[in-house]
């Protein structure tokens, strides 16, 4: 089974540039201790939530842009081994730390249980995180799992969800808070990949209009109310 890590990042809207070259460098590194893919992203299309939000989730500043990033392995165990490996490469602490503030950056490991489509390089992205109960694992992926080809039949590249296994407790800031999850839930972490943001822009009223979409599960195997979402421009795909 594929693993991710991913994270949600505070970024000083006036670092862009930076961040995204001290990504495009770092990835380099990455992947040669066993990643097979970096993606790093720049917030477009970020709503405020009612009762959560991703602003809310990295503690976000009104002159910051959150990214929603995320690196992808073969297993946990590549990715376990990454970990030890990456720590003690002198090259990336050479590159020096990157322009954000780690107390507030969220991040976790997740095994992917949704995996579609796949094609060209996208240039946007929707990530969403949620909380979903751990006895409805089952019923949650063959939910996303259906929602796949409404996703992919109106233009999307890619649909992936992933069930968190190594969610590690933050001092102030984690994926369990961003989610409002509870003791028996996890924590998902979710993208659809498009070509653009035009094509994702166009793609999300015929998402929601499409019939396969009219009747889902009752009860929903999720709790929507407590999704985290956002739309994200591509900055590095190594």
């Amino acid at each position: 089974m594929s693993y991710i890590d991913g994270f949600i990042t505070p970024v000083a809207m006036a670092a862009r540039a930076r961040f995204a070259e001290h990504a495009r460098a770092a990835a380099s590194i990455v992947r040669e201790h066993g990643a097979s893919r970096v993606v790093d992203t720049w917030g477009e299309d970020v709503p405020v939530g009612k009762r959560n939000d991703i602003a809310g989730a990295v503690r976000l500043k009104p002159h910051e842009s959150p990214s929603f990033g995320w690196i992808e392995f073969a297993d946990r165990p590549t990715r376990d081994a990454f970990g030890a490996g990456i720590v003690a490469d002198e090259r990336l602490a050479a590159l020096g730390l990157p322009p954000f503030d780690f107390s507030r950056m969220i991040l976790g490991g997740f095994e992917v249980i949704v995996d579609t489509g796949r094609g060209a390089a996208p240039g946007f992205i929707d990530g969403y995180v949620l909380p979903v109960a751990l006895v409805d694992r089952e019923a949650y992926r063959a939910f996303a799992a259906s929602a796949s080809a409404v996703f992919l039949d109106h233009g999307a590249i890619r649909h992936v969800e992933a069930w968190g296994d190594d969610v590690p407790a933050g001092d102030t800031v984690d994926f369990s808070r961003a989610a409002l999850a509870q003791d028996d839930e996890a924590v998902v972490v979710a993208w659809v990949e498009w070509p653009d943001r035009a094509a994702r822009d166009r793609a999300t009223p015929l998402v929601m209009a499409d019939e396969r979409m009219a009747n889902p599960p009752t009860p929903l195997p999720c709790d929507g109310q407590r999704m985290i979402f956002g739309g994200f421009a591509v900055l590095n795909d190594a």
